[in-house]
């Protein structure tokens, strides 16, 4: 059996339902947010000594061959708990179960959470892609204006987080990639405050998402260059018309891909690479468990099918 874990409203788990349906496979949805609506038990030894009893269904941990880490959502604390002492209590021991939940399943992963949480250091993605013969722009990731500067100096750059691109809050808001302009003095005090990464900006001719899933590589143009919003970021602005096209990789980069993917310990990556006025592709980043429904919709890829393709693949060892 297939575990999918995850939350009730991931759209693009629905892709991976659906195909997994249509080849007749069982497999069990787990949304996550729904555990304190669950009975659940776990043993000390052996491994699969675990089982989950939800709407009238239980699953165990000899039914599960391979399994999917999605968009797990945090377990939902009934309302009817309203002391804030004893909502924060059961939230963390919920947290505390899944963190050992995940890890009884060892090598069924198609990637394992740990794995993810270690693949998302950026820094890390640049070593390592530089190590492979990927081309990486001029980086520093640094909260000091003068080491920011000598990059901006080199020519435009560009700043992002070096991890967490959403401000949460009354409003949340999302941090974007953007040109740095001229760093003046009186930003010192700000940039102090936290590191983030500086990059050279490639003058891009178009971006390129490569979605990796096992030995497969899917690799999209996005025309990020047809818009004045999604110039340096093409998240930018939400553009529904925004071009996305197949194309072929060079087979040294497909090979770079998979070898960067593989390397973090992972079977699946979204990585984004700029393809410059040269048609040279540089590479920017690697996202370990990033979005993919949507080149789906607009290439036509079978990237849903791949997945599943791996998880048998995990299933059958």
């Amino acid at each position: 059996m297939l575990l999918l874990v995850t939350n009730q409203r991931d759209i693009t788990m629905d892709y991976v339902v659906a195909e997994i349906r249509r080849r007749d496979v069982p497999y069990f949805r787990l949304n996550t947010e729904r555990l304190p609506q669950s009975l659940c038990a776990m043993a000390s030894h052996p491994r699969s000594a675990w089982s989950i009893s939800i709407d009238g269904r239980m699953i165990t941990g000899d039914q599960i061959t391979a399994a999917y880490f999605r968009r797990p959502g945090a377990p939902y604390v009934p309302e009817s708990v309203t002391d804030a002492g004893e909502r924060a209590y059961i939230a963390a021991e919920w947290s505390s179960f899944l963190k050992s939940f995940y890890a009884r399943l060892g090598g069924r992963w198609l990637n394992s959470p740990s794995n993810i949480f270690a693949a998302e250091d950026k820094p890390l993605q640049l070593l390592m892609a530089h190590e492979l013969g990927f081309k990486v722009p001029t980086v520093t990731v640094t909260n000091d204006i003068e080491s920011a500067r000598q990059v901006a100096e080199m020519g435009q750059a560009i700043g992002k987080p070096l991890r967490q691109a959403v401000l949460t809050g009354e409003r949340e808001r999302v941090i974007f990639t953007t040109r740095l302009g001229k760093l003046e003095d009186d930003q010192a005090q700000s940039i102090a405050l936290t590191p983030f990464i500086v990059q050279s900006e490639i003058v891009k001719k178009y971006d390129v998402r490569v979605t990796v899933v096992g030995e497969y590589v899917f690799a999209t143009a996005i025309w990020s260059q047809d818009h004045v919003e999604t110039e340096v970021d093409w998240r930018q602005g939400s553009r529904p018309d925004l071009r996305h096209e197949k194309i072929e990789l060079p087979v040294e980069i497909q090979k770079q891909c998979i070898a960067l993917v593989s390397g973090l310990g992972l079977r699946y990556g979204a990585i984004d690479l700029v393809c410059d006025q040269q048609d040279e592709l540089w590479f920017l980043e690697i996202n370990p468990n990033g979005q993919w429904a949507w080149i789906e919709n607009l290439t036509g890829y079978p990237i849903a099918s791949a997945i599943v393709d791996d998880l048998l693949k995990i299933a059958r060892g």
